[in-house]
């Protein structure tokens, strides 16, 4: 009976299938394949999470500032009135809630760890949904689930515009689609609203190096993330964007069961998944993995973005090192994993949420850097420093003490020299 049901949602699939869909032709080419090695045998797969409540989120200072921030140095997190996504399958959140291998083609955007919009912070922690604890008002947030392939609307999506199976290359086209999105949409005002926007993105390239070393290189990367990141510094008015540091991923090949939907990894991320123990292929997408990291760090820091008052790129690498969560026995923590064992189940989710949320207070140089995602505590934004850290605004905190002391050393000594002169 299981197995005539998964023939069926295959079946049910192909009838949203839309042509150059590689993610969905991937996942059923891995049914396919799962049925070739293991014919109808039954696996156990995930259990919809508990139902539970967060304890609410309450901080000193949760108000606006008093008068709309005019500098992107001085934005709270009660200012932003705009939130938005862009990137990938982790963005777009797909299996995030899915029992078995049937829903791993669904989007649940709604729980989305940087723009899900469903319930409140009691019910699943997101950044949008700490976000709106702040300002209840925000635009954007997800508020509902999408099935992959299929097209959306713009009230089923919210601003989680991100594509599944996206790559860097076609990030511009991602981008543009947004500002486009922003420029025609009459529930804000454009030019004075703050616009917090989260893009992830990078990742499939690294899964899809080995096939195209020229499309999915460092180089290719990293045009076209600055090609995006350029239109939006040239288009849009007032906004913060977290680029978040792309994850490590050699340590999603620990995450092995024999169930359709670990076998799914070799479609999704066959340079990673099939490469043998120490073979030169994997060592070679492990060093990609690290010089990825490293040019995105060097794009932000050339400060290509920082000229102007009201728009700041801030580079967030809690998640840089990030190795899949583990049990006290040493193995792999499943609950965090979907049954594709790639991406994020909410739990998942909410840990990379709460992750970002630090950074985003934090000055650079003093970001957390997480070995692992499991019970991280959100923090409130300081009280002596309650806006969203900047690059500039890190720079002047940090510089600060050790640029004004040698500075009043000079100036009193010139007015001594001054007064003494008179005398």
């Amino acid at each position: 009976m299981g197995c005539f049901l998964i023939l069926l949602a295959v079946f049910a699939l192909n009838s949203y299938h839309v042509q150059g869909n590689d993610w969905l032709q991937n996942y059923e080419n891995g049914i396919k394949e799962y049925f070739e090695l293991y014919g109808p045998q039954d696996f156990p797969e995930k259990e919809y999470p508990q139902q539970f409540k967060h304890p609410p989120f309450v901080c000193p200072d949760m108000k606006p500032s008093p008068t709309v921030p005019t500098s992107v140095h001085y934005v709270k997190a009660a200012d932003i009135k705009v939130v938005a996504a862009l990137g990938d399958s982790l963005t777009t959140a797909i299996a995030a809630n899915a029992s078995n291998v049937l829903g791993v083609p669904f989007e649940y955007r709604q729980l989305s760890w940087s723009i899900g919009g469903y319930g409140t912070y009691e019910d699943v922690i997101t950044l949008a949904n700490i976000i709106k604890v702040f300002n209840p008002d925000v635009i954007g947030p997800a508020p509902k689930m999408t099935l992959n392939s299929k097209p959306a609307l713009l009230n089923e999506t919210g601003f989680n515009l991100a594509v599944t199976g996206a790559n860097t290359y076609e990030f511009p086209d991602q981008t543009r689609h947004l500002i486009d999105t922003f420029k025609n949409f009459s529930g804000m005002n454009y030019n004075e609203d703050w616009k917090l926007l989260t893009i992830l993105i990078g990742n499939n390239d690294l899964c899809d190096y080995c096939k195209n070393k020229t499309l999915f290189s460092v180089e290719s990367f990293i045009h076209n993330l600055t090609v995006a990141l350029d239109m939006l510094y040239e288009e849009m008015p007032r906004m913060l964007v977290n680029l978040v540091e792309i994850l490590p991923l050699e340590g999603l090949r620990d995450l092995k069961k024999e169930t359709l939907g670990c076998l799914l990894q070799r479609s999704f991320c066959s340079c990673l998944i099939l490469p043998p123990d120490n073979s030169t292929e994997l060592k070679e997408l492990i060093e990609m993995n690290s010089v990825f990291q490293k040019k995105m760090e060097e794009l932000i820091a050339s400060g290509r973005y920082d000229k102007r008052d009201d728009f700041a790129v801030i580079l967030q690498p809690y998640a840089k090192n990030a190795v899949p969560p583990r049990l006290p026995d040493g193995k792999v923590d499943f609950s965090y994993f979907t049954p594709d064992c790639f991406h994020f189940t909410i739990k998942g989710h909410e840990e990379m949420a709460k992750g970002l949320w630090n950074n985003m207070f934090q000055p650079e140089g003093k970001k957390d850097i997480l070995d692992t995602f499991t019970n991280i505590k959100a923090n409130c934004p300081p009280v002596d420093h309650p806006y969203i850290y900047t690059r500039l605004r890190s720079s002047a905190t940090q510089l600060q003490p050790r640029v004004l002391f040698p500075f009043l050393l000079v100036l009193g000594y010139f007015f001594g020299f001054v007064l003494t002169d008179r005398k």
